[in-house]
């Protein structure tokens, strides 16, 4: 008798998801730690799975250097898993049943649907086809543009590589570069080719494969979905008043944008603005950014990119949807209206319940991490928010971390790239079921 994991009655699709992304994490640690992988022929254990859980989860995060520590077959093993984390575990494996001639089993389409934030499952198989065609044709287009400044930088052949690894970590939100020596790509702060094709890499990543699709499709705003609307809008807000307030806070600071000029500022303050939402590149030293500039981007980390997309945090449209609810509140409407339509209150319940729970995780692991590490509250807070988030920034104290420290991380990137709800699922005993019981309502005093 044939086994299938994905047809097991019993077993979720969050649990699926969960078990999935620990398998090739697993996986991926296991090949980094072949010498092969390392140019000294070893690494920890702990250290590789740190890394594969990195890359998985798209975060960027690393406590070893991607460009000088793993050898062309380690960064080859962290693209590929690079390459899964930001596609999905769900859509890797819908390629290769469709290469496989395999049919797509009814539970293989409510993993699917909980893998990519699809509302139906309507057209998901085709999705998945046009996710991938979409995905390795910005990619190469990226890699294309890249290779015209990485060529003559280090040569045809590591030019090459360079311009793929990097296309691919931008496409995916990722943040892992091979520059070397953690600067990411502070040595290109005055090259615009370089930082707007890996800005325009990450954010088409973080807009989400579906928000993509339909724009290009109907290209009119008011013609758009509710959805994609409130996607674009908000990531776009977002993006302009990062930019601004960056800008003008680090408009002097010598170690960032104060060496720059006037376009060099604005160009900078952009990529720092579309990064913080969960890119993880960095072409300014973020250790070198003011205090309140780092406060700042906690919000944006917070928020994230957006839902079907490579990019981790709440998401904008969860950011969207209680920001609708609260103004709505504050003019005294019982119903959230924007565009006309209204947004179901089980969609704000759901909203809810993922910022609940994200501000616990972040405050949990913030308040560990100080327990472990010690040091200073807003680089601990920055770190624990850059790996929920899967940004990948950080003040540099990822290296410093102590093993238990580092599992703390690994822990909150694998939940960060979960989403809190589909972990929270997962880790439930059953799927909750509507109790055919209702109570008495009663009211409690707020505010």
């Amino acid at each position: 008798m044939q086994l299938n994991p994905f047809q097991a009655p019993k077993v979720s699709p969050a649990k699926i998801l969960v078990v999935g992304f620990a398998a090739v994490i697993f996986i991926g640690a296991l090949l980094l730690t072949l010498p092969i992988a390392t140019h000294s022929g070893q690494i920890s254990f702990l250290d590789a799975l740190f890394t594969a859980t990195s890359a998985v989860c798209v975060t960027g995060l690393v406590v070893v250097d991607t460009g000088t520590y793993f050898t062309v077959f380690g960064q080859t093993v962290i693209m590929i898993l690079i390459q899964i984390g930001g596609l999905g575990i769900m859509t890797a494996a819908t390629v290769v049943f469709i290469l496989l001639g395999k049919k797509i089993t009814l539970r293989e389409r409510l993993v699917i649907k909980e893998a990519m934030n699809q509302i139906t499952m309507e057209g998901l198989v085709r999705l998945v086809q046009i996710v991938i065609l979409l995905t390795f044709a910005v990619e190469a287009v990226g890699a294309l543009l890249l290779s015209i400044r990485f060529i003559p930088e280090y040569g045809l052949g590591t030019g090459l590589f360079y311009s793929v690894f990097h296309a691919v970590s931008a496409f995916s939100n990722a943040g892992f570069d091979l520059i070397g020596e953690g600067r990411s790509l502070t040595p290109f702060a005055n090259d615009p080719v370089i930082l707007l094709t890996i800005a325009a890499l990450f954010i088409l990543g973080g807009l989400g494969f579906s928000v993509v699709m339909e724009f290009y499709q109907k290209r009119r705003l008011r013609r758009l979905t509710l959805h994609t609307k409130m996607v674009i809008i908000i990531s776009s807000v977002l993006l302009a008043l990062g930019t601004v307030i960056i800008f003008v806070m680090e408009y002097n600071n010598p170690q960032t944008l104060g060496q720059l000029g006037f376009l060099g500022k604005v160009l900078n303050a952009f990529f720092t603005s579309a990064t913080t939402r969960t890119a993880g590149f960095n072409s300014v030293p973020t250790g070198g950014l003011l205090q309140p500039t780092l406060f700042f981007m906690l919000a944006l980390m917070f928020i994230g990119a957006s839902p079907g997309s490579t990019g981790g945090g709440i998401k904008t449209t969860t950011f969207g949807g209680l920001l609708v609810a609260v103004i709505s509140t504050i003019r005294g409407s019982d119903d959230p209206v924007i565009f006309k339509k209204q947004i179901p209150v089980e969609i704000l319940r759901r909203a809810l319940s993922i910022v609940v729970i994200s501000i616990t995780l972040v405050f949990m692991v913030t308040l560990l991490l100080l327990i472990t590490e010690g040091g200073e509250l807003l680089p601990v807070f920055f770190e624990a928010m850059s790996a929920f988030g899967t940004v990948g920034l950080s003040t540099g104290i990822t290296g410093e971390l102590s093993p238990l420290g580092r599992i703390i991380i690994i822990i909150t990137m694998f939940a960060g790239r979960l989403g809190p709800l589909t972990l929270m699922f997962a880790l439930a005993r059953r799927m909750q079921k509507k109790s055919p019981i209702r109570y008495t309502s009663e009211r409690i005093m707020l505010g």
